[in-house]
C-alpha cells in the first residue's frame, strides 16, 4: 500500500510523530510549510481561513492512503491542513488523521471526526487523537495552555505515541 504522511506542526511535536510513523510504515513524509503562521496570534487568525502551504496538495497524488498529522487548535483541525482536506473533496481517497494535542477540554476533541468529514467530504478511516497531558509533570493537577505549548516530546514519549498510532493505523491497512 502506498501511504503518504502529510504533517504540519507549530511546536515540532506533530512533525516528530509524523516522521516516526512514516518510518514505521515505510511511508513517504511531506512536511508542510506555512510562512503565515509564526505566533499564537497568527495561529488564532489563521483559523478564519486556509493559509497557503507548500507543497501544494497535488504532492499527495498517487497514494492509496493519506495520513494527516497536525495539532488541534481550539478544538479544530490546524488551519494549514484545510487546503489539503478541501483537495480531498475534489479527488477523494482514503485518509486518516493523527494528532498530538492538548486533548481539548474535559473529554477530548469530541467533534474532530465530524469536522474532518465536513472538510474532506468523507469520513476518515482512522482518527488518532493523542493527548499530551499524560506526559506532563504529575505534580500538576490540570494542564495549562502554556504547559501544553511549551512541552516537547522526548524520545520515550515519541516511541509510546508512535506505537499507539501505528497499532490503530495497521487495523485499517
Amino acid at each position: 500500500m502506498n501511504i503518504t504522511v502529510v504533517s504540519y506542526s507549530f511546536t515540532g511535536n506533530n512533525r516528530a510523530l509524523a516522521a516516526s510513523v512514516a518510518r514505521e510504515l515505510g511511508a513517504r513524509h511531506i512536511d508542510l510549510a506555512c510562512s503565515q503562521i509564526k505566533s499564537m496570534m497568527s495561529t488564532a487568525l489563521s483559523m478564519l481561513g486556509a493559509p497557503r502551504v507548500k507543497p501544494a496538495p497535488e504532492a499527495m497524488e498517487g497514494c492509496d492512503l493519506v495520513l494527516f498529522v497536525a495539532p488541534v487548535w481550539m478544538g479544530h483541525v490546524a488551519a494549514p491542513l484545510r487546503t489539503y482536506l478541501r483537495h480531498l473533496k475534489k479527488l477523494p481517497r482514503r485518509y486518516g488523521f493523527l494528532s498530538v494535542s492538548g486533548g481539548g477540554a474535559e473529554g477530548g476533541n469530541v467533534n474532530l471526526a465530524a469536522e474532518l468529514e465536513r472538510r474532506a467530504g468523507a469520513k476518515p478511516a482512522v482518527v488518532v487523537d493523542l493527548p499530551l497531558t499524560p506526559f506532563l509533570s504529575p505534580a500538576k493537577d490540570k494542564a495549562e495552555g502554556k504547559d501544553l505549548m511549551t512541552y516537547r516530546v522526548s524520545e520515550a514519549d515519541l516511541a509510546q505515541l508512535t506505537d499507539t498510532a501505528v497499532k490503530q493505523i495497521r487495523e485499517i491497512i
